[in-house]
């Protein structure tokens, strides 16, 4: 138990700590005023520097959850980019491949050839070829040896090997492919024979006195029962001439329509037509388009001109109705007046 002088402090010790805290709770200026405004003045510098010290270690929690997050973002992105970037290729790709397809309806419209639309699915030689590729369409298909294959720029090559689902296609510019050609000006005949260049074909008529000059566009001359080649097919571009007219080594260089480096669309003649079409599939020759933009101006200049003569017509006649109304009109004036002295007494 606490003696009677220990209790005594205490009880002073309580009054004088209630007395203070009521001093305090009233606020202005009272004895503990300077006292609290020197003690809040050191807590806050021991807190500011407590922050600078320790803001490293109490930030990082902060910077590690604000990097995880950009890392997140940033992956995201990377994400929708990539996809982006394949809908972009894949687009591009979807409109090529509707764009060839459009041009191998095209050729197959114009010369009324029945074809299989199939894809190039591998390059590489075979056998004893050095240019072949593989197409994505065999026998299940309809597909049979010694078929032609074309696309939407003329002849590609025929059908070397089938199997069930794929065949193999010999390429025209291959060194052992060879087909008859003829000439689209002057309906004369010749061998189109393979180089082993993608960019190059030979062409010998077999006339050596036959007119051939450079520009001029060879189309096949067709196989019986139309294989392996079908009639009218375009091959190519007459771009060089050795030789001169009769002699026997005679030869014209011939640049392709086809570009076998960029095959992906093709279409195997199933059934070639009952007519040959002869130039028919042939593009429009430049000098044909401008003569025909040519004449199409030059029609519709002639339109608006005689526009402007009946114009001019309609013009006159109003005119001339007009002079013969007003002197119609100064008659039946001066009528009038030689009745009216006529009458006058």
């Amino acid at each position: 138990m606490l003696s009677r002088r220990t209790r005594i402090a205490l009880a002073v010790l309580v009054v004088a700590s209630l007395t203070f805290v009521i001093l305090d709770l009233r606020g202005g200026e009272g004895p503990l005023s300077s006292a609290r405004s020197a003690v809040s003045a050191v807590t806050g510098l021991l807190q500011r520097g407590a922050a600078t010290v320790f803001s490293p270690v109490t930030s990082a929690g902060d910077w590690w959850s604000t990097w995880r997050n950009q890392a997140g973002q940033i992956a995201e992105l990377r994400a929708e980019n990539r996809e982006l970037e394949r809908a972009v290729r894949e687009s591009a790709s979807d409109r090529a491949r509707a764009d060839a397809l459009d041009e191998l309806l095209r050729v197959a419209t114009a010369g009324r050839y029945r074809v299989l639309p199939a894809e190039v699915i591998a390059v590489g030689p075979a056998q004893d070829y050095a240019w072949t590729v593989t197409i994505d369409a065999g026998s299940l298909d309809g597909i049979e040896r010694e078929m032609t294959v074309i696309n939407g720029q003329g002849l590609v090559g025929r059908v070397l090997k089938v199997n069930q689902t794929t065949s193999t296609v010999v390429l025209l510019v291959d060194a052992s492919a060879a087909v008859g050609g003829r000439v689209a000006t002057t309906e004369e005949i010749g061998i189109v024979a393979g180089t082993g260049r993608q960019d190059s074909l030979d062409f010998q008529l077999l006339d050596p006195l036959a007119e051939l000059v450079i520009g001029d566009s060879l189309v096949t001359f067709g196989s019986r029962g139309g294989r392996p080649y079908a009639p009218g097919i375009p091959i190519g571009e007459v771009v060089d001439i050795t030789g001169t007219a009769g002699q026997l080594t005679r030869v014209a260089t011939v640049r392709p329509f086809v570009d076998v480096s960029q095959l992906s669309i093709v279409g195997v003649v199933v059934r070639p037509p009952r007519e040959d079409p002869r130039d028919s599939v042939l593009p429009p020759r430049e000098e044909q388009q401008g003569q025909d933009e040519q004449q199409g101006q030059d029609e519709q200049a002639g339109d608006e001109a005689n526009d402007d003569d009946a114009n001019d017509d309609a013009n006159d006649d109003a005119n001339n109705e007009d002079a013969n109304d007003d002197a119609n009109n100064e008659e039946a004036n001066v009528d009038d007046g030689a009745s009216t002295e006529a009458n006058t007494p």
